[in-house]
């Protein structure tokens, strides 16, 4: 006998149509009306399903506003996420986002089960760099101290100093109150990080899949066709595009710049998803829509939550010795805040 699980597909009925009228009232701009019966059914049974596990789900921004808007518990950028992820009082925590954000919210809260939907929703930026990498680092640059972007593997936070995520990544630098720092992963965040700071910066040269994609003349290009549009851009960008940029700032920087300017119409360089997430919250503000997806948030979908509650996969663990040196890394970047 098979012991892979069965998959379970929810009913669209009356009592479903019910139970989610509330979020499709919300979404009925954002997701067509022919869509929501596929939808449905699962934000029904993913809340039902929360409440008599007492579980909980941690949602980034950048998932499809029927993850997003129809069962987080909790939204955030990474900084926020991995906040929440210490006060929650739940059994269960179910990790949206990708696998090195379901790593950091297990080492937050070991005793407690973390899930992850897809073991295959993983980070050209986590995956750039190793342990390994960051000790050759310290060797080269004896004394220096170590700031890895919490979008690392546990086996990096184990090799830091301290974690920050875009959002507090200057603060973070500035707070170690040296004169030169190693910085891992993302290469272009480490420039834009050293443009904010008399700091000097080691760079090791990481980047995202998805914002490494813009270019400063595709931004060019978004003016000349939509004159007097705001351009947003997140520091992930290569140097170019955040020169063109009117604002740049982490994802939940970018949320709270739309939501304070209500611009006439904006243009938000990250991936595609948090357009219509934010649209959600700000119907007078016209979201022009750059679509580079990110392939592994994409991998996290309602039916796969759903059969991530329903048969406890897949869990997140992590070996105690890199998990306890970890946990200081990212303790201590919260401390900063």
């Amino acid at each position: 006998m098979s012991s892979t699980p069965q998959i379970f597909e929810p009913e669209y009925t009356p009592e479903v149509a019910r139970v989610t009228a509330p979020v499709q009232e919300r979404l009925k701009d954002i997701i067509p009306e022919v869509e929501w019966a596929v939808h449905a059914p699962y934000i029904a049974e993913i809340n039902r399903l929360k409440k008599e596990l007492n579980a909980v789900l941690l949602v980034h921004n950048y998932q499809t506003p029927e993850i997003f808007h129809g069962v987080a518990d909790f939204v955030g950028d990474s900084l926020a996420l991995a906040r929440k992820a210490t006060e929650v009082d739940a059994d269960i925590i179910v990790q949206c986002g990708v696998h090195f954000m379901a790593e950091t919210t297990k080492l937050l809260n070991p005793d407690k089960t973390v899930l992850i939907p897809d073991l295959r929703a993983g980070c050209s930026l986590a995956a750039s760099i190793t342990g390994a990498d960051v000790r050759r680092l310290r060797e080269q640059n004896p004394g220096v101290p170590v700031v890895s972007y919490v979008n690392t593997t546990a086996d990096v936070k184990a090799e830091t100093d301290v974690c920050c995520t875009s959002s507090n990544a200057v603060a973070v630098v500035e707070s170690l109150g040296v004169d030169k720092v190693i910085f891992t992963p993302d290469g272009y965040l480490a420039q834009y990080v050293a443009s904010q700071t008399d700091v000097e910066v080691i760079y090791w040269e990481g980047a995202c899949e998805v914002h490494e994609k813009f270019t400063g003349d595709e931004l060019r290009d978004y003016r000349k066709g939509y004159p007097g549009i705001s351009v947003i851009a997140h520091p992930e960008c290569p140097p170019d595009v955040l020169e063109e940029a009117d604002f740049v700032g982490s994802t939940s920087g970018m949320i709270n710049w739309v939501q304070q300017k209500q611009p006439e119409q904006v243009v938000m360089i990250t991936e595609c998803s948090m357009s219509d997430n934010v649209a959600v919250e700000n119907p007078n503000v016209d979201f022009v829509r750059p679509c580079n997806l990110c392939p592994h948030m994409k991998r996290i979908t309602l039916p796969r939550i759903l059969d991530s509650l329903r048969n406890r996969q897949y869990e997140v663990t992590i070996d105690p010795d890199v998990a306890d040196r970890a946990r200081r890394s990212v303790e201590r970047m919260l401390e900063i805040g």
